[in-house]
Order: structure tokens, then sequence, then C-alpha cells
């Protein structure tokens, strides 16, 4: 799997019918090791063990419905009132970042109401802080780590 611009961790990681799997450690199971999982078990591993995010407030594709339609978070953590706090939405590193990718995780927070969006392939890391009495978001240098 490619390099990415996060810490690396010890993932535990193998191979089945000459397919690959990671151990997620929030769904306590083997999951199929896409491009897109890999930026994942960064991003969940980067919220617990850089920004010091509690497992116990972190969900992985968290499902929700926004205009009749089912649609799933890469990765949802909740203050610890239990309201959604971050959005994270994840790419492949293949995958630009672009303004279609903001207009996704705006769509979902129209529902979850978060204080803060990320939006990453691995590569580039995009933070975000919303301001809603202004109905505008802020980009910030990076999130802020887990403050009771």
């Amino acid at each position: 799997m490619q390099t990415l611009n996060l810490p690396t961790y010890k993932f535990r990681i193998k191979s089945k019918e000459n397919k690959l799997f990671i151990f997620d450690i929030l769904r306590k199971k083997y999951v199929s090791l896409t491009p897109e999982e890999w930026v994942r078990q960064h991003f969940v591993h980067y919220l617990i063990e850089e920004k010091k995010y509690p497992i116990s407030l972190i969900a992985v594709e968290k499902k929700l419905t926004i205009n009749g339609l089912t649609k799933r978070t890469d990765i949802l953590v909740f203050n610890i009132k239990g309201e959604p706090f971050i959005i994270v939405e994840c790419k492949a590193p293949s995958i630009k970042i672009n303004q279609a990718t903001f207009d996704q995780i705006a769509r979902y927070n129209i529902k979850l109401q978060s204080h803060f969006l990320i939006v990453t392939n691995g590569l580039e890391h995009f933070y975000c802080s919303i301001n809603f009495k202004e109905e505008c978001y802020n980009f910030l240098p990076d999130i802020p780590c887990y403050n009771l």
C-alpha cells in the first residue's frame, strides 16, 4: 500500500484467497484493504494516537438518511454528550480532493450538524470549522486534540 502523509502505525493485515484484509479496531473485525480503507484506518489511528480521541467516541461507516437515501460517513467522532463533533470523509490517495468532495461532506453535515469537517485522501488533508451563525466554514491548519 502507498505511503501516506500521516504517521505510520502497526496494522494487523492478513491475506485470504489472494485478497488483503486489515483489522479495524473500531468494528473489531478484518475488512477488505482497499486504498480508501488504508486512508480510513490511518486516520482512525491518527485521531486516537495523536489527537487522543477515545475509541468509544469514534464510529466508522455510520449510517444516515438524507432525502430518503442511505449514506454512510467514513468516520464520525462524537462529543461527550453523544453529539456529532467531527465528520471525516476519506478518499483513496489516487482521488483528487475537489469541490464535489466538500459538497458531499456538507450534505452529511446538514443532517449531522458537526462542528468540524475533515476531507482527506491520505496525502492532502483539509480541516474546517463550521460557523453555523454565519453559515460558512473556516479552514484550519489542524483539528483540536480531544479535550473534555
